[in-house]
């Protein structure tokens, strides 16, 4: 009876497995117009995503770098942006609030590149994304990352 038990487990485990949604990529670029170029992302829940963003702003990185920040469902966006401007010294994310992040990016000047891979939340619905660079948010470099099992 307890081989059973594994064996059914064992199966349960592949079955689950295989019919896991396969990872998505996605290519972000930060741009001067302090937008993302993309500004909504759907994903499935579970799912393995990589998040590479590239800022091809020629301006210097003190006047214009960017980072993507997803945060967790209930998160005051505007909250946590408050709280990143006075951390400057860890790259705008605020270790206060480190718990109310889902994944990030490091925060890139012109002509860089990051890039953050992580596991979609299992819980369906909308977790947004910002920039924390001073003023970036404020001036709607936001985006919304949706959490659907029907993509």
């Amino acid at each position: 009876m307890f081989r059973r038990l594994i064996v059914a487990s064992v199966l349960l485990f592949v079955a689950a497995t295989a019919v896991a949604a396969p990872a998505q990529s996605f290519t972000i670029v930060g741009r001067n117009d302090l937008r993302f170029s993309q500004d909504h992302i759907t994903v499935a829940p579970g799912q393995k995503v990589t998040i590479k963003l590239v800022n091809k702003s020629h301006l210097p990185a003190s006047a214009m770098s960017h980072n993507w920040v997803l945060l967790k469902q209930g998160t005051d966006a505007g909250a946590f942006d408050n709280a990143a401007r006075s951390a400057a010294n860890n790259d705008y994310i605020p270790k206060s609030m480190s718990n109310r992040i889902i994944a990030h990016t490091a925060m890139v000047g012109g002509g860089h590149s990051d890039t953050v891979t992580f596991t979609a939340p299992k819980k369906t619905g909308d977790y947004e994304y910002i920039c924390t660079f001073p003023g970036h948010f404020r001036a709607g470099m936001k985006g919304t990352l949706t959490v659907s099992s029907t993509n």
